[in-house]
Order: C-alpha cells, then structure tokens, then sequence
C-alpha cells in the first residue's frame, strides 16, 4: 500500500433531482480517477437536497435501503469499474420506522465494506434531522480499503471530540466528515474543529460540505471543504465558498507515524482518569 495517497471530495450544488445529482457526482468521480484519485467522498445526503431545513413527511422518500438501494448499488458499480473507493452518504432506510443517517463506504473492486450512521442528530432552527433520523447504532467502524484504513464521521457529529478520538483508536487513517453546513455561526467553526480533531488523533480529516442556495433554506451552504493533515496544516488550498468544486490533493500517511510519535498524544491518555466522559 502506497505511502502516499492521491485523494478527492466533492461540494456540489443541488440540481433539482435524484438522478441528476448521481449522474454530477458520477462525473466527478470519473475526472478525479482521471487525475489519479485513489478514493473520494461525498457530501452529506448527496442524492438529495438537505431537506431537513424543514418538516414535512414528502421527504422520507428519499430514503433507501443500504446497501441493496438503487444508489448504493449505482456506486458499487462505479468503483469496480473506476478502482476508486468511494464514501457516498445517504438516507438510509432500515424498514419502516428507522431510518437513518448513513454513510456508504465501497472498497476500488465494488465491495460494499460496511456503513456508519451520524450519531449526534440536531434538532434546532434550521437542522431538524431528529424529526427524520435515528441516532447511529453501529459504533465507530474503520474499513479497511484498497488505501488505507477510513473512518467516517457525519456534519453535527464534529462537534463532539468523543467520536473523533474512537475512529483514532479504531485505527483510522483518513476520516470524512460529509456536511451539510450553511453560513453563520458555523463557519468560524468549520476552520476550527477539524484541523484541531485532525491533530488530537493525528489523522488525516476530509471536510466536506455542499454549495450554494437549496430550495428548503434561506442560507445558502458555504462550501470551502477541504483536507487537513495531522499537524492541522490545510493540504492545499480549501475549496470555494460559493461554487462547486472538485478538490484532488496527495495525502502522505507516513506523516502519521511521524507524528504519533513526536506528539505523543496516544501514549499519554488517561483513560482511567475520563469514567466522567460517560455520565448523561
């Protein structure tokens, strides 16, 4: 497995339909498997627009069983036949009454590999995912793909360092955070907390977030995803924060090691001293 690794994220602007949106992401998978992309993540609920900025029943048909739905199976096609992993986050459905926040994780032959469904839901102005999701019942998974070791944490779960530090200790080498994040208070916060996770566990972190103004909202999403490596250094320049963007960008995971071992941040936990973590 090569030590450094050519990866991509997508922000992409909603384009009114399911098909339509697979169809963009399609085509940027295939630019960035063109450009040497080894693996690429997507945005927060990307076969859909973020429709949680409201409350109505219409929009559970978005949902759709993982991994047996239609685009989930779409995607297990594309990365067999383009050798890229992908990270497609949808709507998952397990069966009336429990649907979920998930995130698809496909290994560069076509294997579905397994899901992490968002734990942490938001239920305030603007976020009202409690009225359509469950909170995640899986855990923390790492997947072993054909590049590394990749974890997945989902918007809202950012801002608790709790999951941030599990995916570390389950191994992870490169995390995506798929978002779906509009302008305010957040977006101080976005050049905040994932470079400073990034560094805390000494991973590299994937930021995604969408672009531009949905139909549902009366912010528009601010875009500027990007990658941070372990010392919380941007890896090229973030992404725009009004237009789609395709970002490709070399991630070197020997830097992993290196720091791991000079900040030592592992070797000095204290989890004897945290039992005050877990008290409601």
């Amino acid at each position: 497995m090569a030590a450094v690794v050519r990866a991509a994220l997508v922000q992409a602007t909603w384009t009114g339909d399911t098909e339509s949106m697979i169809a963009k992401h399609e085509a940027h998978a295939r630019e960035a498997a063109r450009q040497g992309a080894r693996v690429i993540g997507f945005q927060e609920v990307f076969n859909a627009p973020y429709f949680c900025q409201v409350q109505e029943p219409e929009h559970h048909r978005w949902a759709e069983p993982v991994p047996d739905g239609p685009t989930v199976t779409r995607m297990r096609a594309l990365a067999a036949e383009l050798g890229l992993v992908i990270v497609a986050p949808v709507f998952e459905t397990e069966g009336p009454g429990f649907p979920y926040n998930t995130a698809a994780v496909i290994d560069a032959d076509g294997r579905y590999l397994g899901k992490y469904r968002k734990h942490h839901i938001p239920q305030v102005e603007g976020f009202w995912e409690k009225y359509y999701f469950r909170p995640g019942n899986l855990g923390w998974p790492v997947f072993d793909t054909a590049v590394g070791r990749i974890g997945v944490y989902i918007c809202y779960d950012r801002h608790f360092p709790e999951g941030w530090r599990q995916l570390g200790l389950n191994g992870a080498q490169l995390v995506y955070n798929p978002s779906a994040t509009s302008r305010g208070l957040s977006a101080h916060l976005w050049q905040l907390e994932q470079p400073a996770a990034a560094v805390a566990n000494a991973y590299f972190v994937a930021a995604i977030n969408r672009v531009g103004r949905e139909e549902y909202g009366d912010d528009d999403f601010y875009g500027t995803s990007y990658f941070v490596d372990p010392r919380g250094r941007f890896v090229g320049d973030p992404a725009d924060d009004r237009e789609e963007e395709l970002l490709v960008r070399d991630l070197d995971f020997a830097l992993i090691e290196e720091v791991r071992t000079q900040w030592a941040f592992y070797r000095d936990r204290r989890p004897d001293a945290y039992q005050g973590l877990v008290r409601p």
